[in-house]
């Protein structure tokens, strides 16, 4: 089932081991990973400083390019809940010197109010 949610844009959680395995060598001294999620191949990664964008290119996959933005550009985000007929959630990330917000699809496996409050950790921090 997860591949049929990743080829519709969902996203889908991912083991924190495998995620700090394969990505530990783009972190910061002592910068920890708090949550990861996969969309197909592309990823984003919830650290303790930092949201990384995880984009995957090529028909390979080799060519990676990432994304990284400190939780203090993040201007402010929105969500939308899955209903009885629309089952994906939303999470809308707006970051300073964007015009457009950055759009995150999950399907109902993610709890997206966990998300949130991740996020809300992070972002409210003094």
């Amino acid at each position: 089932m997860a591949f049929f949610d990743g080829l519709l844009g969902n996203a889908s959680q991912i083991d924190l081991n495998e995620a700090r395995k394969e990505f530990g060598k783009i972190l910061a001294p002592g910068e920890q990973i708090e949550r990861a999620y996969r969309l197909i191949r592309d990823m984003f990664i919830f650290t303790d400083k930092r949201l990384i964008l995880i984009d995957k290119q090529g028909m390979t996959g080799k060519k990676i390019a990432y994304h990284s933005i400190p939780y203090k550009s993040i201007t402010h985000y929105s969500v939308e809940t899955a209903g009885h007929f629309d089952l994906d959630a939303e999470l809308y990330l707006f970051v300073s010197g964007s015009t457009m917000p950055l759009k995150k699809t999950f399907n109902k496996s993610v709890n997206i109010y966990e998300v949130q409050a991740v996020l809300s950790q992070y972002i409210l921090k003094p």
